[in-house]
């Protein structure tokens, strides 16, 4: 019987429900058709870099399997469809374009718009070309200029029948994560490799939308941040306020203010320096004049990815923890990584006692409303907002399968996953919340469609509303993909 009660919460006609995905994780045809390695498919050719060694060969098989997987969108009703195209298809090596490639995005946007679901792009979900990498990669500001190159290649081919536009998702990942945590492709370890990468990977994003703005004015074009609520622990201590202060910067600030104040955080800049002067100094050195005019090219809206907030300390205490952002490197993912916060080691994260996720991540929905009411009132008063990711990992069991005695593999089936249900209704309620006080929020994209890679992780984390059996490719929706299809069918929680 459906939870959901239709006079409670009902959202606003317009409001779009969807699901979202990335290439990588997804694909699989890792070599197919011209493709060529991304950062991921060496990353994860590192011995301890993932999870039992797991790759995205394979992953859920989606560019054989693409026309399934639509219908199945269409029966769980999603009016839209986060996906992001692979640069390492479309342009391999960073070089010519790869007609092949792209055709597999033609025929997708064709699938979902036969399907009535609106294509929801994203240009860069991660995966840059390996032989960009070995260039200098992010840190190279010659790889912004080929990141434009690639966008108007995809736009070449989708321009006329895809209206969303998202230039980066999550940039802290693909740059503090990434190339100063080591935790995340290409796994280098340096504060300023982080610091360059953050500012050629915005440079990327202002030039991209200045190019396709150029191309076509009517395009919706945004970028998608992951954002976090960082609270003191003790709001009357200045060491705790210090240390929300130190986090709500790096993770936050660091990407807000100069998309969209057209700067970057000074006391944020302060904070670094007094941790490492010289990679302050060269990354300052790196940005040219109408770099940051560039990076704060107007928006048409701004895509928030949230999963969870942060308690915060300046002094150790009982309950403290290390930072949730350290990815999977632990046990026998044992390569050295590091804190992906340049001047944080005085920060310490205190556990309060919430439920958790499969991650080890607190389940926090009312801080999605207060994380949408900041970002509508304090950055983007009067710009629409879209939750584009949100949801759980936990730790599935598929119940009442049956195994083919011919092939040993499992059949049929069915997951009953109460929790992650009950996480989509809390922070869709959450997301209603903030609209309910006045905040444009026009739209929420479920993480994920589908299980599968999650990056450092492997494939030992099920994020997926559809159950993914990886052997036989087999797809079961969960309780709570049945759940959120209420939810859309009801346009309420």
């Amino acid at each position: 019987m459906s939870t959901v009660d239709p006079s409670a919460r009902r959202f606003p006609d317009g409001f779009l429900f969807g699901a979202a995905t990335a290439a990588y994780q997804i694909e699989g045809a890792a070599f197919e058709d011209g493709r060529t390695a991304s950062i991921w498919d060496a990353f994860a050719r590192v011995p301890g870099a993932v999870h039992d060694g797991d790759t995205g060969d394979v992953a859920c098989d989606h560019y054989h399997r693409y026309a399934d997987d639509v219908k199945l969108m269409g029966e769980l009703g999603l009016q839209a469809y986060r996906f992001s195209t692979s640069w390492a298809r479309v342009r391999p090596d960073g070089g010519a374009v790869n007609p092949a490639g792209l055709s597999f995005y033609d025929r997708l946007v064709d699938e979902l718009l036969d399907g009535g679901i609106v294509p929801w792009l994203t240009l860069y979900h991660w995966d840059l070309p390996q032989a960009l990498e070995e260039k200098g990669g992010w840190t190279s500001r010659d790889t912004a200029e080929r990141f434009v190159e690639y966008a108007l290649s995809v736009h070449d081919a989708l321009g006329d029948r895809v209206q969303h536009w998202t230039t980066l998702n999550e940039p802290w990942c693909s740059s503090f994560l990434s190339y100063t945590a080591g935790v995340h492709a290409p796994g280098r370890l340096g504060i300023e490799d982080g610091m360059l990468a953050a500012h050629h990977l915005l440079l990327a994003h202002g030039r991209t939308i200045r190019a396709l703005r150029e191309r076509d004015p009517q395009l919706d074009l945004g970028i998608t941040l992951n954002l976090t609520v960082a609270d003191p622990a003790d709001a009357r201590d200045p060491a705790d306020v210090d240390a929300a202060r130190r986090i709500d910067g790096q993770f936050n600030r660091w990407f807000l203010d100069p998309v969209l104040r057209g700067a970057y955080p000074a006391d944020v800049v302060s904070d670094i320096r007094e941790v490492d002067p010289v990679a302050v100094r060269r990354w300052a050195a790196a940005i040219h004049e109408g770099d940051l005019d560039t990076i704060a090219a107007p928006l048409d809206c701004l895509g928030i990815n949230y999963y969870h907030g942060e308690l915060l300390s300046g002094t150790p205490q009982p309950g403290s923890e290390g930072t949730p952002h350290d990815g999977g490197g632990e046990g026998e993912n044992a390569r050295r990584t590091r804190s992906p916060f340049p001047a944080a080691d005085d920060v310490h994260w205190v556990e309060r006692g919430l439920p958790r996720t499969g991650m080890d991540w607190e389940v926090q929905p009312e801080g999605l409303t207060r994380l949408l009411r900041r970002i509508g009132t304090e950055y983007a008063p009067g710009l629409p907002l879209y939750v584009t990711e949100n949801g759980a990992a936990y730790d599935d069991v598929l119940e009442g399968a049956r195994v083919d005695p011919a092939t040993g593999h499992s059949t049929g089936g069915a997951v009953h996953d109460s929790e992650r249900a009950m996480f989509l209704r809390e922070h869709i309620a959450a997301t209603y919340d903030a609209i309910d006080e006045g905040v444009d929020v026009r739209g929420y994209f479920a993480w994920s469609l589908l299980d599968n890679y999650e990056w450092s992780f492997g494939y030992s984390k099920r994020f997926g509303i559809v159950r993914v059996d990886y052997d036989t490719q087999a797809r079961i929706v969960k309780d709570s993909g049945r759940e959120y299809a209420r939810i859309i069918a009801a346009r309420a929680v």
